[in-house]
């Protein structure tokens, strides 16, 4: 079963047996980091993954429980009465053209407000970091996630169909759209003009790359789990970052003592925090690899790095 044929009982029963990443070998869990990165194909992980099949545990059983269950997503309901939502469409000339995402901010007071910009992983804007969006409204930010699919039609409902979906857009262009979502929030009537990035996964890697790109617009940057910049563009950034990564998560890591290099020898300010025994993905909350002391603490010091550096 995959997440596009899911049942409504079958969804429901997840919901109320949440797995965590205890509950698969570390093996499996790398194979399943390794298939959401489309490094290999769903077959492989399959054949591979049944090597560690045990009674009631197939290869097919635990693809189903690893992907995500968006009946666990909503820490703020859409309806929320401290928040006010609407979608945003924008242009994005260098980049796809016309663009669309979630705006979310304060009901009260008025405004302005500093910003924050959302980057979701590599699948679309879906449930998970809709409600990432929510979160950052409810505490005194203008938030926006932009849907990098929004010239496919946009995120399609599940993540397998995502992936595919957004594998198949120009790299270069998708970085142009969040270029483009950032410079809108900088000048957009309810901000501030004070700007910051937060993204998970490829959208880690998104947020270490707008503050390559455009430092007269970020002014603060969270990459979580995210891909590192070339070492010579690191001279580039101005503004401060705070970086998360998960200590079980070797294939991002290795990039890590050289960014680490580079942003000492640049005088980069930043913070850098290794989240011991937690698997990449730790901050999404609808999937097993999500650690719940972990995201909670990352969480804590986003929100207060983010009032820090552009409430101040």
């Amino acid at each position: 079963m995959t997440p596009a044929t899911e049942t409504v009982a079958s969804v429901s029963a997840r919901a109320s047996t949440r797995m965590t990443a205890k509950d698969f070998p570390q093996e499996v869990l790398n194979l399943y980091d390794d298939l959401v990165h489309g490094r290999i194909a769903r077959r492989d992980f399959l054949t591979k993954a049944s090597l560690f099949a045990v009674s009631g545990m197939t290869a097919e059983v635990m693809l189903e429980s690893l992907a995500p269950n968006y009946a666990l997503a909503d820490q703020v309901a859409k309806d929320d009465k401290r928040i006010k939502t609407e979608k945003l469409a924008y242009e994005s000339p260098q980049g796809t053209g016309k663009m669309s995402g979630l705006l979310a901010y304060p009901a009260e007071p008025a405004g302005p407000f500093p910003a924050v910009l959302v980057v979701h992983e590599n699948r679309g804007l879906n449930p998970y970091i809709e409600d990432v969006v929510r979160r950052l409204a409810v505490e005194g930010f203008l938030a926006f996630g932009p849907d990098a699919l929004t010239s496919l039609g946009g995120y399609p409902g599940n993540d397998e169909e995502g992936r595919n979906m957004q594998a198949k857009l120009d790299g270069g262009k998708i970085t142009e759209d969040f270029i483009a979502a950032a410079k809108v929030l900088d000048s957009h009537k309810l901000s501030t003009g004070k700007v910051g990035v937060v993204g998970f996964c490829f959208g880690g890697g998104m947020a270490n790359t707008l503050a390559v790109r455009i430092p007269e617009v970020i002014d603060a940057a969270v990459p979580y789990y995210g891909r590192q910049p070339n070492s010579e563009d690191v001279s580039k950034i101005d503004a401060p970052l705070l970086i998360h990564y998960a200590e079980l998560d070797e294939r991002i890591n290795a990039g890590w003592p050289k960014y680490e290099e580079a942003l000492k020898a640049n005088d980069v300010k930043y913070e850098q925090y290794m989240y011991p025994k937690v698997n990449h993905g730790f901050h999404n909350d609808t999937t097993p690899r999500y650690d719940e002391a972990a995201a909670k603490l990352s969480w804590d010091r986003t929100i207060a790095f983010f009032k820090k550096n552009l409430k101040g």
